[in-house]
């Protein structure tokens, strides 16, 4: 399918790794001169190179953390006019004890999965409507819908993004300036990975449900309490057609949704 997007400038904020990663490639396959960003430098740098020169097209890195306002006016000098944005963004760490949570860590959160993907919408908004054109898509979590203990400093945040999304795209909408999120299940990535052997991460979810402090208990745990109904977790290409879709020319009826692409471990008709 021709998305309609070949020559759009479009920025994948978190575009290195992971679901960030595999959107950007879709939206170089469609032919979107990219900018990306993220954290961690060497890995951007090589990110940006490997789809460069697969898919042929320009692609800048940005070396920003976009929770920052530091961070974020680096990637607004990098791409003053973009056509399309997604954002994903690193999630905060599975929690412990949920007594233990402090304000200090929900500030963290917010700053990051809340007021950062807020604060680069708002900046780039208004140049998308003055053109009459624009693509904005978020890379959330489906525990914005669907409460889950081990999520709690992720969920919440991301629920009030959903809520942000939902009132701005109505108001957007007549201008051409489409934005919907994306709520990914659990997926087998980088991020996860490195939470599955996080050895301070373990503790915290051993903590939390009570569990012997060991791999293979949580491991166990999350087996018997997290049922994907297609019997595996999906990896970033399982959902980066999706974002790229929504990012398209395709998507223009489609304004403020929040679509979880879970495997079907999320049981709701809406």
């Amino acid at each position: 399918m021709d998305l309609g997007i070949k020559g759009k400038k479009a920025i994948m904020a978190g575009g290195s790794a992971g679901m960030g990663r595999a959107t950007a490639e879709r939206l170089a396959e469609a032919g979107c001169e990219l900018t990306i960003s993220a954290r961690r430098e060497p890995r951007l740098r090589q990110a940006a190179k490997e789809i460069a020169e697969k898919y042929g097209v320009p692609v800048t890195p940005v070396a920003a953390d976009s929770s920052t306002e530091e961070g974020r006016n680096a990637l607004f000098a990098a791409c003053p006019d973009p056509d399309i944005l997604s954002i994903t963004i690193k999630p905060p760490d599975p929690n412990g004890d949920v007594l233990k949570v402090t304000a200090e860590m929900w500030r963290g959160a917010i700053e990051t999965a809340l007021i950062g993907p807020i604060e680069i919408m708002r900046h780039y908004i208004p140049g998308m409507k003055e053109r009459g054109w624009g693509r904005i898509v978020n890379i959330a979590t489906f525990s914005a819908k669907n409460p889950m203990i081990w999520r709690l400093l992720s969920g919440p945040a991301r629920s009030a993004l959903l809520n942000y999304t939902a009132s701005v795209s109505r108001h957007f909408a007549p201008h051409g300036v489409i934005m919907n999120n994306i709520l990914p299940g659990m997926f087998a990535t980088e991020g996860f990975a490195e939470h599955s052997e996080d050895d301070r991460i373990i503790e915290n979810l051993a903590e939390l449900f009570e569990l012997p402090p060991t791999q293979e208990a949580v491991t166990k745990h999350f087996r018997e309490t997290n049922v994907i109904p297609t019997g595996f977790m999906g990896v970033a290409d399982d959902l980066a057609p999706m974002a790229a879709f929504l990012c398209s020319e395709r998507a223009r009826y489609i304004v403020g949704q929040n679509i979880v692409i879970d495997g079907g471990q999320y049981p709701t008709i809406f």
